[in-house]
């Protein structure tokens, strides 16, 4: 898929949200439930992966500094 096909479909599903939203104030209350309930759980997904994006770079990249300053790990082993 190239850029400006994905950027045509960007746009697309970005004027069917904003379609989508102007016919909210006029809509029933289950569809306003509904598309409450799909946007918190996009909302969640986003959240999530921030987390876990967040907590991959910390453990992975070294954000807490170089290996060798921050020591060995310590085995457990379990008790003869």
């Amino acid at each position: 898929m190239s850029s400006e096909s994905f950027l045509k479909e960007i746009q697309a599903i970005g004027e069917k949200f904003l379609l989508k939203l102007q016919k909210l104030p006029k809509a029933e209350p289950v569809e306003i439930i509904c598309f409450c309930v799909v946007l918190l759980f996009i909302v969640t997904v986003l959240v999530l992966m921030i987390i876990a994006c967040s907590c991959c770079c910390y453990s992975c990249c070294g954000c807490d500094g170089p290996p060798e300053a921050r020591g060995r790990k310590s085995q457990v082993r379990p008790a003869a």
